[in-house]
C-alpha cells in the first residue's frame, strides 16, 4: 500500500516505502472513536489521510482538555517512536476520515532501516513540543473566543472543504472549559458573519475573518509546522473548494 495524502509518509524515499507498505493497512475514523486509550499499551500508530484526531488528557476529577491535534500531517501514537509502550493521552476521533495502520511491532522494527522517516519523525516531534508548549500559554492567557477561533483554523487547516461536524460539547472538550463557556464564544462567532452552525456541523464562512477573531498563537503554530516541513494547509490556490482561504 503506497500512501497517498498522509504527508509525513508521503515525503519518504520509495526504498522505504517500500518496506512501509506491506505494514500499512486502510482504516475509517469513526467519529469519537477511541483509538489509543490512556495508560493501555499502544498496538498501533496512525497515519491519518482524511479526518482529523485529538489527543486528549483527562484529570482526576473527570475533566478533559485537548492538548494536540494529528491530521494529515502527522502520526497518532508518537509515544512509541519514543520507546514507550503507553501513554497518559488518549488519541479520539474529532473529525472522521480515514488513516494508514500500523502495528506498534512492525512500527518499531522498520525504524532502524529507515532514516529518513526516522528524521521526520525527529522534526515532527518538535514541532508537537512546540504546539504543545504555545497551547499551554494560550489556554492560560487568552479568551475563550479567540481561543474558539484558533481550534476552528486548526482544524480548517486538515480537512477537505469548509465543514465538519462538531457538538458544543466537544467544543467544551478540546478548550477545556465548560459547555457554558463556548456557547457564547460560538454565537458571537456566528454573529460576526464567520461560521454557520446547523444540526451539528459547523462550516466556515470567513476565513480571514475568523484569522483575525483568533489570537496570535495560531499563527506560531503555524509557522513552526511550516518551518519544520509539516503543512497541511494548502498553498495559494492549490485548492478553490475552499472558500475565503489566504494560503499564507
Amino acid at each position: 500500500m503506497r500512501p497517498a495524502d498522509n504527508l509525513l509518509l508521503a515525503g519518504l524515499p520509495d526504498r522505504e516505502l517500500d518496506r512501509l507498505g506491506p505494514h500499512l493497512s486502510r482504516v475509517r475514523l469513526r467519529l469519537r472513536e477511541t483509538l489509543i486509550a490512556p495508560d493501555e499499551p499502544i498496538t498501533a500508530v496512525y497515519f491519518p489521510e482524511r479526518g482529523v484526531l485529538g489527543q486528549v488528557v483527562t484529570l482526576d476529577d473527570g475533566a478533559a482538555v485537548e492538548v494536540g491535534m494529528v491530521g494529515r500531517e502527522g502520526v497518532a501514537g508518537l509515544a512509541v517512536w519514543l520507546g514507550a509502550t503507553q501513554s497518559p493521552d488518549a488519541v479520539i476521533c474529532q473529525v472522521p476520515g480515514s488513516a494508514l495502520r500500523m502495528s506498534a511491532p512492525a512500527f518499531r522494527d522498520q525504524l532502524g532501516a529507515c532514516p529518513v522517516l526516522r528524521e521526520r519523525l525527529q522534526r515532527y516531534t518538535q514541532a508537537i513540543l512546540s504546539w504543545r508548549a504555545q497551547i499551554v500559554a494560550c489556554d492560560r492567557l487568552h479568551p475563550v473566543q479567540a481561543r474558539l477561533a484558533r481550534w476552528l483554523l486548526k482544524t480548517h487547516d486538515r480537512v477537505d472543504g469548509d465543514a465538519f461536524p462538531v457538538t458544543h460539547e466537544v467544543l467544551a472538550l478540546m478548550l477545556g472549559v465548560r459547555r457554558p463557556s463556548v456557547t457564547p464564544a460560538a454565537r458571537a462567532l456566528r454573529e460576526q458573519g464567520l461560521v454557520e452552525y446547523r444540526r451539528g456541523t459547523l462550516r466556515i464562512l470567513d476565513r480571514e475573518g475568523l484569522e483575525r477573531a483568533s489570537c496570535g498563537c495560531y499563527w506560531t503554530i503555524r509557522r513552526e509546522f511550516d518551518r519544520l516541513g509539516f503543512r497541511p494547509w494548502p498553498a495559494a490556490g492549490e485548492r478553490t473548494e475552499r472558500s475565503g482561504r489566504n494560503g499564507s
